[in-house]
């Protein structure tokens, strides 16, 4: 990402996988911006050397500034933030709130059961068979920005998402 000059936007914490990707993209000259909420400053041990830190009061306010300061989204392998936050972002997409691009690294076949839900989703009649062309999975991190870069986009689409 820092050498194609790609800004990462993450929840601003210093531990796990995206620590990490945080200290990767940092180590290779990258811009880094963490979106935090305060009490997770502590729990989370909030990383200390990132390009900007933004410190919010909840984690609605946290989803909303990554949301605003993204051009896309990358889901890694996690947990149930990820799962909500990456609902967040498909569901606002298939609501036509935005266009970006939503790729999902499926290395190891971590998130099948998820291709799978969503698939069986849509063969239940609970969803049009296009939302599924508003995620990409790739199973290898070589394919990750040409899939960004091949994901549709709708010129006019995005709207400001309501605040509510």
């Amino acid at each position: 990402m820092a050498h194609q000059g790609i800004s990462l936007v993450y929840g601003g914490g210093g531990v796990g996988l995206m620590g990490l990707v945080a200290n990767a993209a940092l180590k290779a000259g990258g811009r880094v911006v963490g979106v935090i909420p305060s009490f997770l400053l502590k729990r989370e041990a909030g990383h200390p050397a990132l390009t900007e830190t933004v410190v919010v009061e909840t984690m609605h306010e946290r989803k909303l500034q990554m949301f605003e300061r993204a051009d896309g989204f990358v889901v890694l392998p996690g947990g149930i933030g990820t799962l909500e936050e990456l609902f967040e972002v498909l569901s606002w997409r298939t609501l036509g709130l935005h266009s970006k691009p939503i790729v999902i690294v499926d290395q190891g076949g971590y998130w099948q059961p998820l291709a799978a839900l969503l698939r069986g989703v849509v063969d239940g009649g609970f969803a049009a068979r296009t939302h599924l062309d508003h995620v990409a999975f790739v199973s290898d991190l070589k394919d990750l920005l040409p899939a960004i870069a091949a994901m549709p986009r709708s010129a006019g689409l995005e709207k400001r998402l309501d605040r509510v």
